[in-house]
């Protein structure tokens, strides 16, 4: 699970590096085509990837999770991989609250003690850097959003649906989410956007893989507690090899969102210890 969130971090990294040239919904979307690529290439996948029960459910997760890596990547295009990867990890606050509006879950009255913690800290982070409460602060909130939509249905198909159809639905749809935003500003890559392309597509595939194997043993609050790592690599390498300062303010705020985050799961995990692990974490 380490390795994950690590892999997860360098996904954003590495995924800054190419909407240098590139925008955010084209590296988004070759990332889902090689996603895909299991399922078409392996026969065993593609059969699991093709037997579903509901496929409205399978199609909201697919959809929303889409639309939340094109958020997502949209902003890390126009901040930074760190505080594009902070706020699309504050989602399961949001999956928490739908959750208990769309499919009736309990939510605890103790979650609205973390929760002015991390929004405080967003405040902190989002204030300290260049960027402000702008568009492109707003489309990283709302990738995490649409992250939380994409959990919840998830959460609602956990018992009838493989993994491997719910895998398929979010690397297929999110491709055609990707898709129209990718060709309207497409640019053909070059050698230097290819490497960086082709390591967003493998830190992707590697953490999402180390995931799922992680989650046969690994508990809700482990997943949620050890998938903050990614924030901090993705800032750190930023900080170090990309020039996105990291001001006192800005890391007092991270901190505080990062806790706040991991105070939310917590609350939430205590009445659902017999969800799956993976409902909890970002769609990223």
């Amino acid at each position: 699970m380490v390795v994950a969130a690590t892999a997860f971090g360098l996904m954003a990294f590495s995924a800054k590096i190419a909407c240098t040239r590139l925008s955010g919904p084209e590296v988004a979307m070759i990332r889902m085509a090689v996603g895909l690529l299991p399922c078409i290439v392996v026969p065993r996948y593609r059969r699991a990837a093709l037997h579903f029960n509901r496929l409205d459910l399978i199609i909201y997760r697919g959809f929303f999770g889409g639309v939340a890596v094109m958020l997502y990547f949209l902003a890390i295009e126009h901040t930074t991989a760190g505080i594009a990867t902070l706020l699309n990890y504050t989602a399961p606050i949001w999956s928490g609250l739908f959750s208990m509006l769309f499919i009736d879950e309990p939510i605890s009255p103790r979650v609205l003690l973390p929760l002015p913690v991390a929004l405080i800290g967003i405040f902190l982070v989002v204030n300290a850097g260049t960027f402000g409460f702008g568009a492109w602060t707003i489309v990283g909130l709302s990738s995490a959003i649409a992250s939380g939509a994409a959990v919840t249905a998830m959460r609602a198909a956990r018992r009838s649906e493989s993994s491997w159809s719910v895998y398929a639905s979010f690397c297929l749809l999110g491709l055609l989410v990707n898709m129209p935003l990718a060709l309207r500003s497409w640019k053909t890559p070059n050698g230097r956007d290819w490497v960086a392309l082709a390591a967003t597509a493998t830190f992707a595939m590697v953490a999402q893989l180390l995931l799922t194997f992680s989650l046969r043993w690994v508990d809700a609050m482990t997943v949620g507690v050890i998938s903050q790592l990614a924030v901090l690599i993705s800032m750190s390498l930023g900080a170090l090899f990309l020039g996105e300062r990291i001001s006192g303010t800005a890391a007092i705020g991270a901190a505080l969102t990062i806790a706040g985050v991991v105070g939310v799961t917590y609350v939430t995990s205590i009445a659902k210890r017999a969800a799956p692990a993976d409902e909890i974490v970002p769609e990223v």
